[in-house]
């Protein structure tokens, strides 16, 4: 698999990572109190820092082989991972307008992504 490819898939898995860092987050500051005692022994919160953390990483890697304008758009299904995991998790409602902000979303960065393809192979033509 070529590198471009990889780094595609580096960034789904970074939105899966801050999408479950976020969660974390949700599930962490239901039993917080704001003193530095809670939040340093609040094993959610952390986790989902050191998470994030690791996302990061993954995603300066990712970036080093791909174009930005076609990686970054992927970040933007980070909220669907959210709002099906706080469905999921925490029983948050899904009406039909987000039902419809998930849909345009995807096809969002679905469209952004043929749209990078299709410039980048215009530009190896045009190299040729």
């Amino acid at each position: 698999m070529e590198k471009r490819n990889q780094a595609i898939l580096a960034m789904f898995l970074v939105t899966f990572l801050t999408s479950s860092a976020q969660l974390l987050y949700k599930s962490g500051v239901q039993k917080l109190t704001f003193d530095i005692i809670s939040i340093i022994t609040n094993w959610q919160i952390i986790l989902g820092l050191a998470i994030y953390g690791i996302g990061a990483v993954i995603m300066i890697k990712a970036l080093k082989y791909g174009n930005v304008s076609t990686l970054y758009p992927i970040i933007a299904t980070s909220y669907i991972w959210v709002s099906l995991g706080s469905w999921l998790l925490f029983s948050e409602i899904m009406n039909f307008w987000k039902w419809l902000g998930i849909t345009a979303i995807f096809f969002g960065v679905m469209f952004l992504s043929y749209g990078s393809k299709k410039e980048e192979a215009i530009a190896y033509t045009e190299g040729v």
